[in-house]
């Protein structure tokens, strides 16, 4: 579950890096608080791997996907407005990574929150969300047939 979050937020990370133009001194500094989250992730899963029956080792690590999401939105809406995002970037990709993010986001709170009822109903969940992120066609996919 931790190596899809990784390959997710990866592939979240390139993607904005793809559209970025330049780079600026406070863009790297939120950069590197997103790998600071990164980081943190081996920790958070094996708090939940040693004690997982535990709606708080599931909340913690839940909230180290939080940071993750928190940091891609920070740095995506300071590229957008700091004006580093490159010209020819449609403006439907610079709204809907934001939108990706929010709506993943969502969708990991929500699933967190189904640890009142089990921490295991709310790891499945979780992971199916991530292999929707992970399997799911993408546009260009789709425009081609």
């Amino acid at each position: 579950m931790s190596f899809l979050t990784l390959g997710i937020f990866w592939a979240g990370q390139q993607t904005q890096l793809n559209h970025i133009g330049e780079g600026t001194r406070d863009l790297t500094w939120i950069y590197l608080g997103f790998l600071f989250g990164v980081t943190l992730l081996p920790l958070s899963t094996r708090l939940l791997a040693e004690f997982i029956t535990y709606r708080f080792a599931l909340l913690i690590y839940w909230l180290n996907i939080l940071v993750l999401g928190v940091m891609l939105y920070w740095s995506w809406t300071h590229a957008t407005h700091r004006n580093l995002v490159k010209a020819d970037t449609p403006d439907e990709v610079r709204g809907s990574i934001c939108r990706r993010i929010l709506i993943a986001q969502s969708l990991y709170a929500g699933d967190a929150a189904l640890c009142v009822i089990n921490t295991w109903v709310s790891i499945g969940v979780i992971a199916a969300v991530q292999l929707n992120y992970a399997l799911a066609p993408r546009e260009w996919f789709r425009k081609k047939r």
